[in-house]
């Protein structure tokens, strides 16, 4: 009886709730995409769009090398599949939190405009992820 209630109180609440690795794993998973966003643009040599929802990534590429917007554009694929690329954290429902508000976009050198903070709530600020301005640096 005693060990049944110890794993009661102990066990049960983690499968119920979340313990704090689903933001973490979306965390990593936007991490991943924009880095691929910047590395793309520079191997396509072509502006690359990121915009950020409350609750997703997402992104694009412009269809000529001298565009100024992705809005001719068509979305990014993830990388060895014939998906979109995506971060979608409504399901978890995780909230992002970017400055700037609304994206980002990455140059055919690599370069941002502008650099960026994304914030995924209920993580700490040390997690924060951080799009360095010059060199595009995302950690």
């Amino acid at each position: 009886m005693v060990v049944a209630g110890i794993l009661a109180a102990v066990v049960l609440p983690r499968f119920n709730g979340r313990t704090g690795f689903e933001e973490r794993g979306l965390r990593d998973e936007t991490l991943a995409a924009l880095r691929y966003a910047q590395k793309t643009a520079i191997a396509a040599r072509r502006l690359v769009c990121v915009s950020f929802t409350e609750n997703s990534v997402s992104a694009r590429i412009a269809k000529d090398f001298k565009a100024d917007d992705c809005t001719d554009g068509s979305d990014l694929l993830a990388p060895g599949e014939n998906k979109v690329l995506k971060v979608d954290g409504t399901k978890l429902g995780a909230v992002f939190s970017a400055w700037p508000a609304g994206g980002l976009t990455f140059n055919a050198l690599g370069e941002p405009s502008p650099a960026a903070l994304i914030q995924v709530k209920d993580l700490p600020d040390n997690l924060n992820i951080i799009v360095e301005a010059q060199t595009g640096y995302v950690h």
